[in-house]
């Protein structure tokens, strides 16, 4: 049996950029057109999702390797490393399980088609796209004067960034 590789889209830019916001623009709008979406944050600093003295925190602090949490309504499976090196980016894609499209938010190196976010108010850094091939669009809150053949969108526009990304992706219609 054969698991073909879900399709994936990217969201990159640097930190202020508008990258979560459009992440979740975009989920609503994938979602109220009937596909089934998973994404993947990639965090460059320590996170807990997990609150002090409750029972799973406990479960972790006493050395469990994962801890699932399991209810009525969804599941989270914490997976400490405890020394060993973060997961590569195909380690993390395998465990989702299958839908019509992941989109993912940061993994700026990855190589995955992608869109760059940008901001006016975090235009400080040096854009992306310039020295990634796999960026394939600009989406912006103000103008762009060197897009060269990429594609530009509104920050803001999420129908016509969900569009291109449903075509660059072929993603087809939704599974029912």
């Amino acid at each position: 049996m054969t698991i073909s590789r879900p399709k994936i889209f990217g969201i990159a830019g640097w930190k202020n950029s508008g990258k979560t916001g459009l992440a979740v623009r975009l989920v609503t709008e994938f979602t109220r057109r009937g596909y089934c979406i998973s994404t993947i944050k990639h965090a460059h600093h320590d996170f807990d999702i997990d609150k002090v003295g409750a029972d799973s925190f406990r479960h972790r602090e006493a050395g469990a390797y994962e801890v699932t949490i399991v209810s009525g309504t969804r599941y989270a499976i914490m997976h400490e490393l405890r020394g060993a090196p973060e997961p590569s980016f195909e380690e993390i894609l395998a465990r989702l399980a299958p839908c019509d499209l992941v989109l993912i938010e940061g993994y700026k190196r990855e190589p995955i088609p992608k869109i760059e976010a940008r901001r006016l108010e975090a235009a400080q850094r040096e854009p992306l796209a310039p020295h990634d091939p796999h960026i394939v669009a600009i989406a912006a809150d103000h103008a762009v004067e060197e897009a060269g053949s990429l594609a530009v969108f509104d920050l803001d526009d999420t129908i016509a960034i969900a569009d291109f990304i449903a075509a660059t992706t072929e993603l087809g219609e939704p599974a029912k």
